[in-house]
């Protein structure tokens, strides 16, 4: 059997004993916890999932990652296990990622590089502008606030549909959002939708749309390079993204994962990974003063 084949054999099976391998550590949030899995060992690489997501949007990326970084993986506050922040806004979401940070890696071990996708990039942002010390450099992925056109993401009724029926909806909501070939939209992808979504208790539009994103760019004062996947739906035209970010930090390395929607890292974790690597892999570019 392929890996492929194997994951979606069983997802239940494979997504626990993928998490049974990480250490998990839990960090102050609000009046509970974050949670954090960590895999592989060497120079640290924190990851954050989307908006009604958790650790498992890295799902196929984790494996081979790990074999050259430390991955960090990041339930974000009010997503997954971990608990909603001490404020429902990014100060309160940034606070919770500084202090975990600085736990798991303490001082002397930052900063360290970031990659988010979608919400993660936009919270990641955020944690870079207002928690200086942690950030070493940021990747962001898919992400809105940038105050570009959107696209148009077709969601249809998920409630009372059983069998089949329900089956089809869920990988119509895939399609329609996260992922461009149907054959992407599999079992593995099908059986994370709805609990990660469930789980997810976090009001994230207004942290996102229409320009949070490119609002606190300029704050960050680290580079700030880009991955998009070339058929991204809800948004769209990668040069237009591009363009954007390019005002802000105009030596931006920004690459395009061919033939793959918004969930490119799953959709292509091969292209993905080439292109995180790539970027994390080049030196530190210096920035423009002011």
């Amino acid at each position: 059997m392929t890996p492929l084949d194997v994951q979606n054999a069983d997802p239940a099976a494979f997504l626990a004993a993928l998490e049974a391998r990480a250490e998990r550590v839990e960090t102050p949030c609000g009046d509970g916890t974050m949670v954090w899995r960590i895999w592989g060992e060497g120079k640290p690489l924190v990851l954050a999932h989307g908006a009604q997501g958790a650790w498992s949007h890295w799902v196929r990326n984790i494996e081979h990652l790990s074999r050259r970084r430390r991955l960090i993986v990041a339930d974000l506050p009010g997503h997954g296990q971990s608990a909603m922040p001490e404020t429902p806004d990014h100060e309160g979401i940034s606070r919770a990622l500084a202090q975990g940070l600085e736990h798991i890696l303490g001082r002397e071990g930052l900063p360290v590089d970031l990659c988010g996708f979608s919400f993660g990039g936009v919270a990641f942002a955020h944690l870079a502008a207002f928690y200086p010390h942690v950030a070493r450099r940021l990747v962001i992925v898919g992400c809105g606030g940038l105050d570009t056109p959107g696209g148009h993401p077709r969601l249809g009724r998920i409630s009372g549909l059983t069998g089949d029926e329900r089956r089809a909806a869920l990988k119509a909501n895939l399609l329609g959002l996260m992922l461009h070939h149907p054959d992407s939209a599999d079992e593995l992808a099908i059986h994370m939708l709805l609990p990660t979504a469930k789980a997810a208790r976090l009001n994230v539009p207004h942290l996102v749309l229409p320009d949070r994103l490119v609002k606190i760019l300029p704050r960050v004062r680290v580079p700030v390079d880009a991955i998009w996947g070339e058929l991204d739906l809800p948004h769209p035209d990668p040069a237009a993204q591009e363009a954007v970010l390019r005002q802000v930090q105009p030596d931006t390395d920004f690459r395009v994962v061919p033939d793959a929607g918004h969930w490119a890292m799953y959709e292509r974790p091969e292209a993905f990974e080439a292109a995180l690597l790539g970027i994390l892999d080049g030196p530190l570019r210096p920035l423009a003063a002011g």
